[in-house]
């Protein structure tokens, strides 16, 4: 059976997100966030990639299982149901199901992989509908990775 890992990087440093990832033998970080910016230094796309190359760790951004605009606009306010509606309709689309395929592809190739979103609690992330979408497709382990200091 495969491992999926999940970290969000709200409230961590740059330091403790790739030791998070370091820790556990991660190889692959996959950014399912719709834009990849932030307004947090290190964790932009170009930056990010770059903060992980200096570990060894591979980076792609595969954004067709991001949430929508109106699902990042319902978690922003805390409404974390509404969210989650918008999230698995979008999970329903073509490209949300060939992003859910690729993703499935990379897990079966057996390298230590990581989906990274913002939110810190996995319960409040689509990173977790992610998971248990693939779950469903796939024998799939799934570990929630929490950077040591963040808040």
């Amino acid at each position: 059976m495969h491992t999926l890992y999940t970290i969000g990087y709200q409230g961590a440093t740059v330091a403790d997100f790739l030791d998070a990832l370091e820790a556990v033998g991660v190889e692959l970080l996959v950014d399912v966030r719709a834009v990849a910016a932030s307004r947090r230094p290190g964790f932009a796309k170009t930056a990010l990639a770059a903060n992980l190359e200096t570990r060894k760790i591979d980076y792609r951004h595969l954004r067709s299982v991001g949430t929508p605009s109106a699902g990042r606009a319902k978690a922003k306010a805390g409404d974390h149901a509404g969210m989650r509606a918008i999230f698995l309709e979008h999970l329903g689309t073509e490209g949300a199901q060939a992003g859910l395929a690729e993703l499935e592809a990379l897990i079966r190739l057996g390298r230590p992989i990581c989906i990274m979103c913002f939110e810190d609690d996995p319960t409040h992330c689509h990173r977790s509908m992610v998971a248990e979408a693939l779950q469903a497709r796939m024998p799939l382990r799934v570990e929630h990775l929490r950077p040591e200091h963040a808040v």
